[in-house]
């Protein structure tokens, strides 16, 4: 008289793609985190005076520092810099920040 309830099949969850978990190789969300070495080193050689800092100019800061370099990675950020000024750069990213927000709250005390 009391019928048991079914539950419907189960189905397996569709796996979490590389992208999301970041153990794919060089792609999304990992390859812009492995970039960001690259970026930062070419900003610090623009820091200690070279205008257009070169790939081997990155690579002496990156290698000082103990971090290894992948030249393929290195050269793509050297190729998107090319014959752009990192001053301009920051200048017109800028605003952006400001559709963040940004304030707030103040620490008690």
């Amino acid at each position: 008289w009391l019928k048991r309830a079914t539950s419907p099949p189960r189905t397996r969850a569709p796996p979490i793609p590389p992208v999301l978990t970041g153990t794919g190789t060089r792609s999304g969300l990992r390859q812009s985190a492995m970039g960001m070495k690259y970026l930062g080193a070419y900003l610090m050689a623009v820091l200690g005076g070279k205008e257009a800092p070169t790939a081997d100019d990155v690579k002496q800061i990156l290698e000082a520092g103990g971090i290894e370099c992948e030249q393929e990675l290195l050269d793509k950020v050297i190729e998107r810099m090319d014959g752009k000024q990192v001053h301009d750069l920051i200048a017109a990213g800028y605003g952006k920040f400001a559709a963040c927000g940004g304030g707030g709250g103040g620490g008690g005390g």
